[in-house]
C-alpha cells in the first residue's frame, strides 16, 4: 500500500461495523478508528494510530465521518 492508495470506510451496518476497503480489497469490518488503524498497518502503513486515521485525507468516509459507528 502506498500513500496514494484509496482507502474507503463504508457506512455502519446494523451491528455498528464499517467495512474497510484498500485498493479495491475489503480488509475487514472495523468497529472503531483503532480497528481501521490496525487494518492499515497490516496493509503496510506501519505506525498509524487512531489520530492518523481521523486526520488523514487518504481515507474516504462514507455514511459519516470517523465519529460515526452506529447504524
Amino acid at each position: 500500500m502506498t500513500s496514494a492508495t484509496p482507502v474507503i470506510v463504508y457506512p455502519p451496518d446494523e451491528s455498528g461495523g464499517r467495512r474497510v476497503r484498500v485498493d479495491g480489497a475489503i480488509l475487514g469490518l472495523a468497529y472503531s478508528t483503532r480497528d481501521v488503524a490496525a487494518f492499515l498497518q497490516e496493509a503496510g502503513l506501519q505506525g498509524w494510530d487512531d489520530l492518523d486515521v481521523v486526520r488523514s485525507s487518504l481515507i474516504e468516509w462514507r455514511g459519516g465521518g470517523p465519529e460515526e459507528w452506529t447504524h
